[in-house]
C-alpha cells in the first residue's frame, strides 16, 4: 500500500465510508505484505512511500538501461509511480519504451523521468528555483523536477547570479513571495549567502561543479555556501538538485500533517 492509498482509506473512514474493522483489514493486509522486492541485482523498497511519503527514487547513474526499466516497472507496479533522476539518453529511451502509452514526463536538461503523474499534495505555496548562471541550470532543473514531482508548484528564476547583482534585485519581489527558495550555484557560491539576507524563507543552497580550476569541481562553492554568514541557509552535496528539491517539497508539504484537528471539537 502506497502513501495515497493509506491516505484513501483513512479518509473513507473519516466520512463513514469505511468501518473501523473492514479499514484495519484493508491496512493490515498491505503491512503483512512484502516490503521488499528482491530482483536479483537489486532489493527495492516498496515501502518507503508510506514511511517517507514519497516512493524510492531511481538514481540511473552507474545503472545500465536494463536494470533501471526492472527498477521502475517494479515500482511503478507496487506504488504507482516512479521518479527517475541522473537518467542519460539510453535510460530516459529505456523509460520511454518500457511505459510507452502511459504518463510519462522527461527532461532532457534534468535527466529525469516521471511516471505516473506528480504526487497530489497540499501546500503552503510555492518553491523558488533561483541559478547563478546558465551553466547551473541543468542542477536547477532537477531540484524543480523533483519538487514538482512530489506536489510543489515551483517557479524558476535563472541567470541571477551577483556578478549582475541588479539582476537578483529586479527578481526580489518574486523570491520572497516563495515558501521555500533553493539557490543553485557554481564558481564561489556567493548567491546563496546574498539570497539569504534578502528573505525570512529557508535557502537551500547547491554548490554545482560549474567554474575555473580553483573552484576544484565545486569544493569552493561548497565550503562558501557552507560558511556562510546568512542566517536561514542549509547546504546540500556538490550537484544535488534532487536533495534540494527533496527538501523543500518536505517543507512545503508539510502542512498536510499538521492540516486536521488535534482533539477537541473540529
Amino acid at each position: 500500500m502506497n502513501a495515497d492509498k493509506l491516505r484513501e482509506v483513512l479518509e473513507q473512514l473519516a466520512s463513514g465510508g469505511l468501518t473501523v474493522e473492514s479499514a484495519f483489514d484493508k491496512m493490515s493486509k498491505a503491512l503483512r505484505g512484502s516490503k521488499i522486492e528482491d530482483i536479483g541485482f537489486a532489493r527495492v523498497d516498496l515501502h518507503r512511500g508510506v514511511r517517507c511519503g514519497f516512493p524510492e527514487v531511481v538514481f540511473c547513474e552507474g545503472k545500465t538501461p536494463e536494470q533501471v526499466r526492472k527498477i521502475a516497472r517494479v515500482l511503478y507496479d507496487k506504488c504507482g509511480r516512479v521518479l527517475a533522476t541522473r537518467a542519460d539518453d539510453a535510460a530516459r529511451a529505456e523509460l520511454a519504451k518500457e511505459f510507452d502509452g502511459g504518463e510519462i514526463e522527461e527532461n532532457a536538461i534534468a535527466r529525469a523521468v516521471l511516471v505516473g503523474g506528480a504526487h497530489e499534495r497540499e501546500t503552503v505555496g510555492e518553491i523558488a528555483v533561483v541559478s547563478a548562471g546558465t551553466g547551473d541550470i541543468p542542477v536547477a532543473e532537477e531540484a524543480a523536477f523533483t519538487a514538482r514531482a512530489m506536489g510543489s508548484p515551483v517557479k524558476t528564476l535563472y541567470d541571477v547570479g551577483v556578478a549582475g547583482i541588479h539582476r537578483l534585485l529586479d527578481a526580489r519581489d518574486e523570491i520572497q513571495q516563495a515558501n521555500v527558495v533553493i539557490v543553485v550555484a557554481g564558481m564561489e557560491g556567493a548567491l546563496a549567502s546574498v539570497v539569504g539576507g534578502l528573505v525570512d524563507r529557508p535557502v537551500i543552497g547547491v554548490p554545482t561543479s560549474i567554474g575555473y580550476g580553483a573552484s576544484f569541481g565545486g569544493v569552493a562553492a561548497l565550503l562558501s555556501m557552507l560558511n556562510s554568514c546568512a542566517a536561514g541557509v542549509s547546504v546540500v552535496n556538490i550537484d544535488n538538485g534532487f536533495g534540494a528539491g527533496h527538501v523543500a517539497a518536505l517543507i512545503n508539504n508539510e502542512p498536510r500533517r499538521g492540516s486536521e484537528p488535534q482533539g477537541g471539537q473540529a
